[in-house]
């Protein structure tokens, strides 16, 4: 029984974590606007701060916040000032300014910092340009396929996708994670106003969550820790739980952008 309990030692903190976490979603999303703008900001900001504390261990006190803080209140100021080109070449200036301010691992800091500031820009043009629905549609692929693939990786079991990167995810998992994907892009057709290209579009959204599980993953393996915080009791870091989310909104913004999006859903 003891072995039992100790496997479950952390239910209360991370189902209550998890609830909060709903809540606040929820009512950001619902609200839209500077609210939902100001969740995002300080999750990307949160991410930031983790990231730092990761690729540089020795920084002095203060470093990792300031960073944090710095990439938050750019991405907020910046959306409300700016657009389109400007908009882009703003925040990728911000980027490459954030990066050079590590001592080492440049290319892998940069890389990270530019998915989760385009993420989150994109997380907040999808609420503002396409509705609530929109999102509902991108959190639960991104949920529905993790559960999916948690799931299968462990009845069906195979081979390892990645093992040196990340060794408890399957290609039965993964795939299970498309098949998901699919299913929840059909469900959302007659919501969203759709046609069929919803489908693709839905198993492209879940391979790019899940690629950014693995890069997560990647830099946690390459950094030597666990989680990327203890910010979230329970569950560890911002980073550990909105990785695949990041990756995600990224994958639907250069959608978008491209005009692809408009293309494939008809």
């Amino acid at each position: 029984m003891t072995g039992v309990a100790g496997n479950f030692a952390d239910l209360r903190s991370r189902t209550l974590s998890a609830v909060v976490m709903a809540l606040v979603g929820i009512v950001a999303v619902w609200a839209g606007g500077i609210w939902f703008a100001l969740l995002v900001c300080a999750l990307c900001g949160a991410m930031v701060w983790e990231l730092t504390r990761m690729l540089d261990r020795e920084a002095p006190s203060g470093k990792a916040e300031a960073a944090g803080l710095t990439a938050a209140v750019a991405l907020l100021v910046f959306w409300m000032q700016l657009s389109g080109g400007w908009l882009v070449a703003v925040l990728a200036l911000a980027v490459i300014l954030l990066a050079w301010r590590f001592p080492k691992d440049r290319a892998i800091a940069g890389a990270y910092l530019a998915l989760v500031l385009f993420a989150g820009l994109g997380l907040i043009a999808l609420r503002a340009g396409y509705g609530p629905v929109w999102v509902l549609w991108l959190v639960i692929l991104v949920i529905g396929s993790d559960i999916a693939g948690y799931f299968a990786g462990r009845v069906i079991g195979g081979p390892k996708l990645w093992p040196r990167v990340s060794p408890k995810k399957t290609w039965s998992g993964t795939v299970a994670g498309w098949g998901l994907g699919g299913v929840i892009g059909l469900a959302f057709m007659a919501p969203l106003g759709t046609g069929l290209g919803l489908v693709a579009v839905s198993v492209l959204v879940v391979m790019a969550g899940q690629a950014g599980d693995i890069a997560e993953s990647a830099i946690k393996r390459h950094s030597g820790v666990k989680d990327s915080s203890n910010l979230i009791p329970g569950h560890g870091g911002v980073m550990d739980r909105f990785d695949a989310m990041i990756a995600a909104a990224l994958m639907v913004l250069l959608l978008v952008e491209t005009g692809l999006i408009a293309a494939l859903i008809g």
